[in-house]
């Protein structure tokens, strides 16, 4: 187990480590999509995806097994029921998730996938009320959530007022964020029996190894492997291994509800990023007001009344 939990409940580092993890994964809708065109993979191939999305996982889950021994900690001494945790954390939250995140965000752009994305804090909240006595449902929460749904609807409206959203755009990203929430949760409750480096390092490599097999099964593959792609695809490893181990621990030391409002600065980076990096617009009054509304609503959820 981690030797000072102190440092991880200290409101400073919590504030900084979410705001880092935050921002990474923010990168990471610009960097998806541009690995999209490095690799050559197309819109429809879903395979693909799946392949360039296991590459990522599994070698990020490698590199946090390997920290983890460098820094002194057992990967192989534990209970079978852990492994059997660890497995199913690894098909859910890495699996299954990016399953549809990849498919979602190939049909959406890199703006609109950041701010649908931002739904996941809003399932954590409602989530946590039904499973944590500490993390109940409180009037700010309520109309942070609605705040927050109503902010994902309006960023599917195009500029004449025709909603589009799409199932395999949109949809598949909302039901990758739910997917995350539900498994975010389940982390938290293993984490207090297994280190959280060593629980993320496996989760990860398991999807992720899952991710790659099950997409040259069905006849994905890369064949594009320039430096540039090389190189995007390293910065993903490490975005995923540092960001999920951080933010892994915050969860373990912290109540859902204090560490996941800090999501609202996913969509914001995210949206910033894909704007600079995918040239894609920002300034729309839809994105403008979705962006608003969301980042209030997280605001909202975080807002704790003190006695």
């Amino acid at each position: 187990m981690e030797r000072s939990p102190l440092l991880f409940t200290n409101k400073k580092f919590v504030f900084f480590g979410a705001t880092f993890c935050c921002l990474l994964w923010g990168s990471a809708y610009p960097a998806i999509k541009n690995g999209y065109e490095l690799f050559n993979i197309s819109p429809d191939d879903i395979p693909s995806k799946m392949v360039f999305a296991g590459y990522r996982f599994l070698l990020a889950g490698l590199v946090l097994l390997m920290f983890a021994v460098a820094s002194g900690k057992s990967i192989t001494n534990m209970k079978p029921l852990h492994y059997k945790q660890m497995a199913i954390l690894g098909l859910t939250q890495t699996s299954l998730q990016y399953v549809f995140f990849y498919i979602g965000l190939a049909y959406t752009t890199g703006v609109a996938g950041s701010i649908m994305n931002a739904t996941s804090t809003f399932f954590s909240v409602l989530l946590a009320h039904y499973l944590y006595q500490n993390d109940r449902l409180s009037f700010n929460k309520i109309i942070g959530c609605v705040l927050g749904f109503v902010g994902v609807m309006v960023v599917n409206f195009s500029p004449d007022l025709t909603f589009t959203f799409t199932l395999m755009g949109e949809g598949c990203v909302v039901l990758a964020a739910f997917i995350l929430s539900a498994a975010t949760i389940y982390g938290k409750r293993i984490s207090q029996h297994i280190d959280s480096t060593v629980m993320t390092g496996y989760q990860l490599a398991i999807g992720g190894l899952v991710l790659t097999l099950g997409g040259y099964l069905f006849g994905g593959k890369l064949t594009e492997f320039g430096w540039q792609a090389l190189l995007l695809l390293g910065y993903l490893v490490l975005l995923s291994s540092v960001a999920f181990a951080l933010w892994s621990l915050l969860l373990k030391y912290n109540r859902v509800g204090m560490v996941a409002p800090f999501n609202f600065l996913i969509p914001v980076s995210g949206a910033v990023l894909s704007a600079i990096f995918l040239n894609e617009s920002i300034m729309e009054w839809r994105n403008v007001l979705a962006l608003l509304l969301v980042c209030s609503g997280i605001w909202l959820v975080n807002r704790i009344k003190q006695v």
